[in-house]
């Protein structure tokens, strides 16, 4: 038996608990893994909360990723013993996910983890620090690099805006972060940010084109957040978008696009090809400054994760939320 988070829904509604569950209740999979660590992404707290129709059926244990060690495996790419990482795939949401003590999963959807990053370093990068490095890949391929001019980050004081800070800064990259907590701009200049910008400054609805400051862009936001960074961006310059923190909608025009010749570049993580996957893990062995990823992250125990969900949601969490599961692993 080990403890897990358990998502049911009845005709009475939606509930959320902490319960044990035993190991033969685990769905399909052809590897087992002893969970060392999980975390607590923007994605767990919609499925927790209610919020938003991300699990697919019930009961759902959440966590959409998870470090650990290889248990029991019938797959040839992996044996016992094995140190790996988990993001996306639909766990969390159609399997059951990184919660609990335990988990089983399919072997593809597993990385081996890189020398270099232990398992709780791998939750403290999360599939919010996977994902910045996908963005800052997607900024790479359209040649946008640190010479190129000022690169700006949405949403910075969260998950993915805060690695993408430290990222980028590491990298050589001259960073400007955009926050709409004030308070959070000593946090944000300690994790690499030249320049703080107000969020409030990209709120309203601007013109179809603003003046050239961008060579780049991470956006996590969307809405008009995004259509004003993109009105902004400069010529042949490009912006990673990766989130909808701000709404779905994008309400801007073909004017940055035609004009100025701006790419849009769409980074989806769930879904990523394996080979991808690797090479972001690995970059992100090498690039990222774990000193910094230490200041951004926070522990929290299993079972003080369910109160903690609704926080997320108004923008109250700052950087990343890991949680120990089996922290004795590693």
């Amino acid at each position: 038996m080990f403890d897990a988070i358990v998502i049911d829904k009845t005709e009475a509604g939606q509930t959320v608990r902490l319960v044990p569950i035993a190991g033969d209740q685990l769905p399909e999979g052809d590897v087992l893994v002893d969970v060392a660590w999980s975390t607590l992404n923007y994605k767990d707290a919609l499925a927790m909360t209610g919020a938003s129709p991300v699990v697919r059926s019930f009961p759902m244990v959440p966590g959409v990723d998870f470090s650990g060690v290889v248990a029991e495996s019938s797959n040839p790419a992996f044996k016992p013993g094995d140190r790996v990482v988990l993001n996306g795939w639909g766990v969390g949401e159609k399997h059951w996910g990184g919660l609990a003590g335990k988990a089983r999963v399919r072997g593809e959807w597993l990385v081996p983890l890189p020398e270099g990053i232990s398992l709780r370093q791998a939750m403290a990068i999360g599939t919010a620090g996977y994902t910045a490095m996908l963005c800052v890949m997607a900024l790479e391929r359209h040649g946008v690099m640190p010479d190129s001019g000022e690169v700006v980050v949405t949403g910075a004081a969260g998950g993915v805006g805060s690695v993408a800070v430290a990222l980028l800064a590491a990298l050589g990259y001259n960073v400007s972060a955009v926050t709409g907590r004030v308070a959070e701009a000593d946090y944000l200049t300690g994790l690499g940010a030249r320049t703080i910008i107000d969020r409030a400054e990209l709120s309203q609805p601007g013109k179809p084109l603003a003046r050239e400051r961008f060579a780049g862009a991470i956006d996590v936001v969307g809405g008009v957040v995004l259509a004003n960074v993109l009105a902004a961006t400069r010529y042949r310059g490009t912006v990673a978008a990766c989130g909808l923190a701000g709404g779905m909608d994008l309400p801007t025009t073909v004017a940055p696009f035609i004009l100025r010749g701006v790419t849009l570049a769409g980074v989806d993580s769930v879904m990523c090809p394996t080979s991808e996957r690797i090479v972001a893990w690995q970059r992100l062995a090498r690039a990222l400054d774990f000193t910094r990823l230490e200041a951004m992250t926070a522990e929290l125990p299993l079972e003080e994760v369910i109160a903690i969900a609704p926080s997320f949601l108004e923008g109250k969490v700052r950087g990343r939320v890991i949680v120990p599961i089996n922290p004795a692993l590693g």
